[in-house]
């Protein structure tokens, strides 16, 4: 069972939730929203609502509920492993595989394949366990995944204090004229479609950094590096400074390339750096790029 936490208010001001979300704590925001409503956290041991206003002096607790057995069930599916030890597990994911069950996709996820393979955290819950941090069912590429909750809390916190180097390539519709750039632009739900995100005022802060590594006639190709990891953040940001992922279903309407046949976008997590829990080494893993990926690439014409 995960340890009770105990927040004593100084100086925070704001929102539960959103004083929550910016907390060391490893648990993503749905499930502490969920927590707050249900009871699970408390302030000043009372019951409050999710906009309740924290002021100094507050003190607020969470004491995460025993985890049930889960009901997702583990499933006899090939699994790219790239690392793999006592406390974690680096796998690289095929474009296409959802990362956790969710309404619409409660079998062949990658959780279902993990719970085959090995045991996991239990820190996100019955239908996210081991996860970190995701990627889009269209990415492919590394990603980490813990097999108790220690590791969970010790790379969750890697990835807050920004210790993880989490690099993408992209190719993007139009040619760049700078080698490289940061999209500095906060991040929220779409105001009208709900399934989007979008760049807002007031939003979540999400940074993006840009390097050119191929240009071609009508596209570029980049490596893109993660600052924050908002969700859809690349494919958001990039849309917005008017160069959508190629391929993008949501983000970048009909963005597809003459006589190739995408089933989605063509972002692939390419490198992955993270400290092991226990032994504090600094591990780097990379990932090629994928055959269509490759193959997408070839019908372009190179500028010289």
């Amino acid at each position: 069972m995960a340890e009770k936490i105990t927040i004593n208010i100084k100086e925070q001001q704001g929102r539960l939730d959103a004083i929550l979300a910016k907390e060391d704590i490893p648990y993503s925001r749905t499930i502490l929203a969920d927590w707050i409503q249900d009871g699970t956290v408390l302030v000043n041991q009372k019951k409050v609502k999710r906009s309740y206003k924290v002021v100094s002096g507050d003190t607020v607790t969470l004491t995460p509920p025993e985890v049930q057995n889960t009901a997702i069930v583990a499933e006899d599916i090939p699994l790219s492993i790239v690392y793999e030890d006592n406390d974690l597990i680096v796998v690289n994911k095929p474009q296409g595989m959802v990362v956790h069950p969710a309404a619409g996709h409660t079998s062949g996820t990658l959780v279902n394949a993990l719970l085959y393979h090995a045991p996991l955290s239990t820190i996100n819950g019955a239908f996210r366990p081991g996860i970190v941090h995701r990627i889009d069912r269209d990415t492919s590429g590394l990603l980490m995944v813990a097999k108790n909750d220690e590791a969970h809390q010790a790379l969750s916190a890697q990835l807050k204090d920004h210790k993880n180097q989490r690099i993408y390539y992209a190719l993007v519709r139009g040619e760049f004229t700078e080698e490289s750039g940061t999209i500095n632009a906060p991040i929220a739900r779409h105001k009208v479609d709900r399934k989007k995100q979008a760049v807002q005022s007031g939003g979540r802060e999400a940074i993006t950094h840009f390097e050119v590594l191929k240009r071609y006639v009508g596209y570029t190709l980049l490596k893109v590096q993660l600052e924050t990891g908002r969700t859809h953040q690349i494919r958001v940001h990039m849309t917005y400074i008017g160069h959508p992922v190629v391929g993008d279903p949501v983000y970048g309407s009909a963005q597809k390339l003459p006589g190739v046949n995408l089933e989605g976008q063509l972002l692939h997590a390419k490198t992955l750096s993270l400290i092991q829990p226990k032994t504090h080494e600094e591990l780097t893993f990379n990932s090629p790029l994928p055959a269509y990926f490759e193959a997408a690439l070839d019908t372009l014409t190179p500028i010289i």
